[in-house]
């Protein structure tokens, strides 16, 4: 059968790590997984119980934008967080982020478009760029700048701008100055700004910043599935400008014709006070992992890393250790039984000196993951 080259993406390497932990795992073999990132808690109690609730009456279509009572409960998250005061209608909700950025770039890219990614920065930024005959342009960010972009790290001939904080991998923020910065040259260059905002509410200091504090002319991104605990549900939302309601209702009735009702029912009750309690004792547990990564993972050689200010990794550069961070992360696995990812995930460029660790496993997972990550660096 004929195939398309834009479908010829890379593949997402941390699962491709994930099947080898899943086979050894077959063989009888324990494994630590510090290479995804999810968390290993369920969904609030909340949101389980209100959608057995339901379970008992018909759950069909909504309409493609999301149940309006969904939206008007995402908006005054956005009060209370950022005290923004934030009108529904301009928030979409999703099949999970990754179809919030499906339906961002097909709203403001063309084929043949020019979007900047930072890199190190979530891979399927590039891969859905690509499939969409969009070229992703790679911003090489600097160890000095916490691997976050700067504006003279944004070419002046690209048509987008894609920007996360907390970042994936690296976990590191950019503060209001910093956000401001990009957002004025995105505006200078008259390039579409899209905001990852997926990891907030999970920070270990400060708070995000949200690009909507600063402007209405952005796409945010965000997801009930770090924060809230619920990867599995796929359900997400975005914020648009007033004038992409349409153009974005439109393209979101004819790819997904809506989020999963089921999922949207929960994400409802995952916004209440008492679902956000367990998210903020989720968040205490995050905390404690990662003060064990950060005070553990130098004595054991991985001392190169920028401190993250939020979600749940932690980004090593091991190009001490080796020039090939995918056999490094399968020897891992297969000495240690610890599952970790490679860092050419996140950087094509850089990637091969890289790992990242994922801490977003019970303490007692993770003070077992170090243990046997610290045994394996002294024998070998």
């Amino acid at each position: 059968m004929r195939q398309s080259q834009r479908g010829q993406v890379d593949p997402f390497i941390v699962m491709d790590v994930m099947e080898a932990a899943s086979r050894a795992e077959a063989q009888g073999r324990r494994i630590v997984h510090m290479e995804v990132g999810q968390p290993s808690t369920p969904a609030p109690r909340a949101a389980l119980d209100k959608l057995g609730q339901a379970l008992s009456q018909p759950l069909g279509y909504t309409i493609p934008l999301g149940m309006p009572e969904l939206r008007a409960a995402i908006a005054g998250l956005y009060r209370r967080w950022y005290g923004i005061d934030l009108d529904p209608a301009r928030v979409v909700v999703t099949p999970g982020s990754s179809g919030a950025f499906v339906l961002a770039f097909s709203a403001l890219f063309d084929a043949g478009d020019r979007v900047a990614v930072g890199e190190p920065g979530y891979p399927s930024y590039r891969q859905i760029l690509r499939a969409m005959s969009v070229q992703p342009v790679g911003m090489q960010t600097r160890a000095e700048n916490r691997y976050q972009p700067v504006p003279g790290d944004i070419p002046a001939d690209v048509q987008g701008v894609m920007i996360a904080s907390p970042g994936n991998p690296s976990g590191t923020m950019l503060d209001r100055d910093a956000l401001a910065a990009l957002v004025a040259r995105t505006q200078e260059i008259g390039a579409a700004l899209v905001s990852d905002e997926i990891y907030h509410g999970l920070d270990y200091g400060a708070r995000p910043v949200s690009a909507l504090e600063l402007t209405d002319d952005v796409v945010v991104i965000n997801s009930f599935s770090k924060y809230f605990s619920m990867t599995g549900w796929r359900v997400g939302w975005m914020v648009v400008p007033p004038d992409m309601v349409r153009t974005i209702g439109r393209l979101a009735a004819n790819m997904f014709i809506c989020a999963p009702h089921a999922s949207q029912v929960a994400a409802l009750a995952a916004l209440s006070p008492e679902a956000d309690a367990e998210a903020q004792a989720n968040l205490a547990v995050y905390a404690h992992n990662r003060q064990l990564m950060l005070e553990r993972l130098p004595a054991m050689g991985f001392d190169r890393i920028a401190p993250p200010d939020g979600a749940f990794y932690i980004y090593a550069d091991v190009s001490a250790l080796t020039d090939d961070s995918r056999a490094l992360a399968a020897e891992i696995l297969d000495r240690a039984g610890v599952a970790v990812t490679p860092g050419l995930d996140f950087d094509p460029i850089r990637g091969a000196g890289t790992l990242r660790l994922s801490y977003a496993q019970s303490t007692a997972e993770i003070t077992e993951g170090l243990d046997r990550l610290a045994a394996f660096m002294a024998g070998r």
